[in-house]
């Protein structure tokens, strides 16, 4: 081997070397030589940019070794933990210290705005306490459940074509769309048909907003994103176009749905469904408020149940004796006939019925917690503070828990903790228990906890029960290793590529 080749391949560790030296130099100061204590420091953000294609697993290598550590960056340290008492302190007894901070807000505002995902303070309880209203009428239960039959049935159709002709599908892809079709008609009041591509300006704003969430995601591991964003090149000349697109559309949508409240003449308007023409309803008529919380509850709703239930089509694909136990329970959940249509299974498909599901239930939440949407949380600190493991932190600090992490350790699911085993959630009547929320973080906890919990679990059981109540599926590839994409979500690379049968009446 010649010696330039030998130092070639070293650079990697001598940057390493020469980056925590500085990194550590700087914090030397602040945190070495105080009488406080300071979580153990398992390494720098350096570290985590050579094992970026392999993070969550580099994430929970450390925590195996720490329940909460610290990794060093240029100016604050971050801090990551999986203890259910310091995970409860961040969202429910200190809450008001812990929020989405400047940092966040820069990071998502250009798409987000100013909704309830990128604020703090009064303006996130404001936005908390009217949608909290929204999402709690049995209006919105009603109508969000007819949508996700709706879409569900266009789903199994395209599903039925292939299982006919016995091609591969891409159900990931599939899902991501139809959760779009779904989230947008509940939201916005709006058919995009994504799925079939008949509606272009649907279309347009639907690739749009895809492309605008994943150049706004990519801003947290650029570091040079606002040059770019001000030279108008790259992934934020993309986002530009792409926000372009999305206002225009919204912004469109909002005035025409003003307008038709504006010119109704009778006192007690015929109350619609979706939330946008809820909130224009009860008087909340600004666009860009309209706009920034739309946008909030799509971007939540959209790729988050769509990647669930691609884990979980997964999971069942890998463990054929829990597909076949699901489709057992809908049968009977469902009581369908013989030669039942999926339009009746559909049908059957009651709030009831749904709720009788409960080995369902568990092998959804088993998706959850080993393969979570979300798989990092963050905040940010707002003051020092001391947690109850006894350590401090400082103002400024980036505070995270991982829901992926924590699905893998053994302290808290025991030693079977990377086995996916929907029997853990059930008691010995076969119901469905709760886990608490600072072990199982999938939707957070406290006054943060997901607004559209019991909404998301609604639509992926009436999606699963459509699918797997008509079809059985398999792996197109049974050896092909399935890996996720290194992102803010917890998509599977390269999709999910299956072969669907028609179920055996």
């Amino acid at each position: 081997m010649e010696f330039t080749d030998f130092l070639f391949k070293l650079k990697p560790l001598f940057a390493t070397v020469i980056f925590t030296a500085i990194i550590i130099k700087i914090h030397g100061s602040r945190f070495f030589y105080k009488k406080k204590r300071y979580h153990p420091v398992a390494g720098t953000v350096i570290h985590q940019l050579f094992n970026f294609h392999r993070l969550l697993e580099y994430m929970t290598h450390l925590t195996t070794k720490r329940k909460t550590y610290r990794l060093l960056s240029f100016i604050r340290s971050e801090v990551y933990t999986a203890d259910p008492v310091n995970i409860e302190h961040i969202l429910v007894t200190n809450f008001a210290n812990y929020g989405k901070g400047w940092y966040h807000h820069s990071v998502m505002s250009d798409l987000l705005g100013d909704g309830i995902f990128t604020v703090d303070g009064d303006q996130w309880r404001y936005q908390r306490k009217v949608a909290s209203y929204q999402f709690s009428t049995k209006m919105l239960r009603d109508f969000s459940s007819s949508v996700f039959k709706s879409n569900a049935l266009k789903l199994a159709g395209i599903v039925s074509e292939a299982a006919i002709s016995n091609h591969i599908i891409e159900l990931q892809d599939l899902f991501m769309k139809s959760t779009l079709d779904s989230v947008c008609k509940v939201i916005l009041g709006v058919d995009l048909d994504t799925m079939d591509g008949t509606y272009k300006e649907g279309t347009e704003f639907s690739n749009a907003f895809d492309e605008a969430s994943a150049a706004t995601m990519f801003r947290y591991f650029n570091f040079l994103w606002r040059i770019k964003r001000f030279l108008n090149i790259g992934s934020e000349a993309v986002l530009r176009n792409s926000l372009k697109v999305i206002d225009e559309y919204v912004y469109k949508l909002i005035r025409s749905k003003i307008e038709q409240t504006q010119k109704s003449q009778d006192n007690s308007p015929v109350m619609k469904g979706d939330i946008l023409s809820r909130f224009i309803e009860s008087k909340e008529t600004d666009p860009k408020f309209l706009k920034d919380i739309s946008l909030c509850f799509i971007i939540a709703g959209k790729d988050t149940t769509a990647i669930t239930l691609s884990w979980f089509l997964y999971q069942v694909c890998k463990h054929p004796h829990v597909q076949e136990k699901i489709a057992q329970e809908i049968r009977e959940a469902t009581k369908v006939s013989t030669g039942s249509t999926i339009e009746e299974l559909a049908a059957k498909l009651t709030e009831e019925n749904l709720d009788k599901m409960q080995y369902l239930h568990a092998a959804l939440n088993e998706t959850l917690r080993l393969h979570p949407a979300v798989p990092v949380e963050g905040k940010f600190c707002f003051s020092d503070d001391t947690w109850p493991d006894g350590f401090s932190l400082r103002k400024g600090d980036l505070v995270s828990f991982q829901p992926y992490v924590m699905g893998r350790m053994k302290f808290l699911w025991g030693e079977d903790a990377e086995k996916f085993r929907p029997e853990r959630w059930l008691d010995e009547n076969g119901i469905c228990q709760k886990q608490s929320p600072f072990k199982f973080t999938a939707f957070q906890a406290g006054p943060r906890i997901c607004l559209g919990k019991e909404f998301s679990y609604r639509q992926m059981k009436i999606f699963s029960a459509v699918l797997l109540g008509s079809h059985n599926f398999e792996l197109a590839d049974q050896n092909k290793s399935i890996k996720y994409k290194t992102m803010l979500t917890l998509q599977i690379d390269g999709g999910l590529h299956v072969y669907a049968f028609q179920r055996e009446k």
